[in-house]
């Protein structure tokens, strides 16, 4: 099951964006939450053991998404400790999307993740910027199902200039991973011919 406030999946927006342009992405979450698994998953389709990220990691990475559609995005990976959360309003701005990581085991620290991310979404830096939340880790027993991942992180609350998608993940072995990004990617095209219809009112 996966949620989120965007809509459905439609083949026609993949032939929306510049084959030449690519997407600037920023990976945020709480220390732990498998936010750096997640890059090198991406860009290596395979696991790779990680350390703590003390600053950032920046990976171009291409997918191909939907109907054989290669999308070429730029991640930003930034370190999740407590002392380096002031520094993501800085990778923040005028990024296309963002993928806040959460970890679906840890209970404790879901309050702490939610804080965080009301605290980024309503930010001046990435106010309406789309938002795919990864739901990490789903692959362990006493993980937290989406529903109850989605009231502890009080998604209904983000605000309906951001749109946002909730999926299920465990990304040591990539489950989840690309349908998120798909999702991500049709949110983004829908905000910028939102914004563009904007301009021209």
């Amino acid at each position: 099951m996966k949620m989120g406030n965007g809509v459905s999946a439609q083949s026609s927006v993949f032939s929306n964006l510049p084959f030449w342009k690519s997407l600037h992405i920023t990976i945020l979450g709480l220390d732990s939450a498998g936010k750096t698994t997640v890059l090198y998953r991406l860009q290596f389709n395979e696991f790779v053991n990680t350390v703590p990220t003390r600053g950032f990691n920046t990976e171009k990475v291409k997918v191909a998404l939907g109907h054989s559609r290669t999308v070429t995005f730029h991640f930003w990976d930034v370190g999740g400790q407590e002392k380096l959360r002031p520094l993501w309003r800085s990778y923040t701005r005028c990024t296309d999307g963002i993928v806040f990581v959460v970890d679906s085991v840890d209970v404790e620290r879901m309050d702490e993740a939610k804080t965080e991310l009301h605290k980024l979404a309503h930010s001046s830096e990435s106010q309406g910027v789309p938002l795919l939340i990864i739901a990490n880790k789903q692959d362990l027993r006493n993980s937290m199902t989406l529903a109850d991942i989605e009231k502890m992180l009080a998604l209904g609350e983000l605000g309906a200039s951001t749109p946002w998608h909730l999926q299920p993940s465990c990304a040591i072995i990539g489950d989840g991973l690309l349908e998120g990004l798909e999702r991500l990617y049709e949110m983004i095209l829908k905000q910028e011919k939102r914004q563009k219809q904007q301009k021209k009112k």
